[in-house]
Parts: C-alpha cells; sequence; structure tokens
C-alpha cells in the first residue's frame, strides 16, 4: 500500500498503539511473551511459549479480498493474537473487512476494543449507536477514516454497485465481537422464546422463524 493510503494506515495503527497506553489490554511486562496457543494454562490472555521465531510475529492473511459469497455480502479476515501469536500482550489487532455491493457488517460490539476503520476501496455507510440512542453515522470512501467507541453497537453497509474494503485496527489483541441477531437467536443454549417475544414485541412464531434461520450459521467476526 504505496503513497497516501499508506501513510494514512501507518496513522491509523499509531493512533491504536497510543490509545493502548491508556485503556486496552494490560501493559507487557516483557520484551515478548508469544501465545502459547496449545497450552492448558488458563490465565487473562495466553501462557508465553519457550521457542520463538520470527512466523510468530508473521501473517499474510489480509493481503487478498476474502469472499463475500455470504448470507450479509460481507467477510471478515482477523489477523488478532490467534493468528499472530506474537500480539500476546501487545494490546493491538488489525481486521480486513470485505464487502460485496450491498454487503453488510451486521450491528455488532467489540467488548474489549475501540475500531478505527480505513477505507481501502469502495464507500461505506457507517454508524455507531450511543448509549442514549442516538445513532451517529456518515458515508465514508476511500482514503477515510471512521472510529466506533469500544463497546458501543455499531455497522457498516455498502451501499455502492462495486465492491468495497476496509482495514480495521483495534486497541487489543483479542477485540471479541458479539452480533447481536446472532447472540441473541442463535446462543447456546437458546435465549428463551418469552424473553425474545417480550422484548422485540413479535409472537412465538416470529422467534422460532428467526431462529431457525440462525441455526447453522457461526459468527463471522472473530472472538
Amino acid at each position: 500500500m504505496a503513497g497516501y493510503g499508506g501513510v494514512v494506515l501507518v496513522m491509523v495503527v499509531a493512533t491504536v498503539m497510543m490509545l493502548t497506553r491508556v485503556c486496552a489490554d494490560p501493559d507487557s511486562l516483557q520484551d515478548i511473551c508469544v501465545a502459547d496457543l496449545s497450552s492448558g494454562v488458563k490465565v487473562n490472555g495466553f501462557a508465553c511459549k519457550s521457542k520463538v521465531t520470527a512466523e510468530d510475529f508473521f501473517f499474510a492473511g489480509l493481503a487478498e479480498p476474502g469472499a463475500t459469497n455470504t448470507t450479509t455480502g460481507s467477510v471478515v479476515t482477523v489477523a488478532n493474537v490467534q493468528k499472530i501469536p506474537g500480539l500476546n500482550t501487545l494490546g493491538v489487532s488489525l481486521s480486513r473487512i470485505d464487502y460485496a455491493p450491498g454487503g453488510l457488517n451486521p450491528p455488532h460490539t467489540h467488548p474489549r476494543a475501540t475500531e478505527i476503520v480505513f477505507v481501502l476501496k469502495g464507500g461505506l455507510d457507517v454508524g455507531f449507536i450511543t448509549t442514549g440512542n442516538v445513532l451517529i453515522s456518515k458515508s465514508i470512501k476511500k482514503g477515510e477514516i471512521f472510529t466506533f467507541p469500544k463497546g458501543l453497537v455499531h455497522f457498516q453497509k455498502n451501499n455502492g454497485k462495486v465492491p468495497a474494503a476496509v482495514i480495521a485496527a483495534f486497541n487489543s489483541q483479542l477485540p471479541g465481537a458479539q452480533l447481536i441477531a446472532a447472540t441473541l437467536f442463535a446462543a447456546s443454549p437458546p435465549v428463551p422464546d418469552n424473553v425474545l417475544t417480550k422484548a422485540f414485541q413479535v409472537g412465538t412464531k416470529e422467534v422460532e422463524k428467526i431462529k431457525s434461520r440462525f441455526a447453522h450459521k457461526k459468527k463471522t467476526l472473530g472472538t
């Protein structure tokens, strides 16, 4: 990514790294702590492994577009600690999100991180909703940036006729993601129907119909 786009992307990552100083994952107490993803030790993060290579800090998975032939017309390719073990304790991660024309990254939250997106191509309608139930939204295009505050429900929608893509940066090694619809209608064990009918002011048949559509689907945003 050369020229203007490269400079802006560097600024995005630098901003996220500055945010880690005040509101993200705990500071590291050593130079590196490469995650031992196979360890059975349970800590707030991952245990450190002893043998480290350059591959622990490398990932090429964001170089190419992901397949957007999904139900929502979008796909998220994550580059978090589960993909790059060297990110353990560093408080930063990235994702690439690709959108087909009309594609939607549905309403979701990241409980452990603020997100900032840089548009690689195309254009998007984006927004987040405050705890006061106010929608903050904007149309953004190639080369532009938008930020989603930690924990708030947000979305991105490609209303254009061509594919779109963004690089998303997070001030956490593992931001977490909760898709609102999938969380409510595809939980295991399931959320009781009487809770959902009361919350959404609909009948049991409508709730069961929505649940059936989510029955065989998995979250796509990573944890």
